[in-house]
């Protein structure tokens, strides 16, 4: 089992929405994912709630069977729908895969 977490800073301000307008959607539109892409076998998305500015604002924490899964949900195209709102969105990225 492959564990996939990320974590974004989001801008204050993009595509001409503040900061928690653009969370929250990215929020349900990631959890809406597990409906679309039937090899995700957990998905949890969380939104800081501790305002220190060194924090990232959200976070996303899923599994998959196999780093082939893995590599298929960030090629699937309602995946990459979102990363391309997303990118617009964020001004900083990381993550981490590893196995379970």
């Amino acid at each position: 089992m492959i564990r996939h977490i990320v974590m974004w800073k989001f801008k204050e301000v993009a595509e001409g929405v503040p900061k928690e307008e653009n969370l929250r959607k990215v929020k349900g539109l990631l959890e809406a994912l597990p409906e679309t892409i039937s090899f995700i076998r957990r998905m949890e998305v969380h939104l800081n709630e501790n305002p220190n500015p060194k924090n990232y604002d959200a976070v996303l924490i899923s599994e998959f069977d196999s780093m082939e899964d893995l590599a298929a949900y960030t090629s699937h195209p309602a995946h990459r729908n979102i990363s391309a709102f997303v990118a617009k969105c964020r001004e900083d990225r990381a993550s981490v895969d590893y196995t379970i």
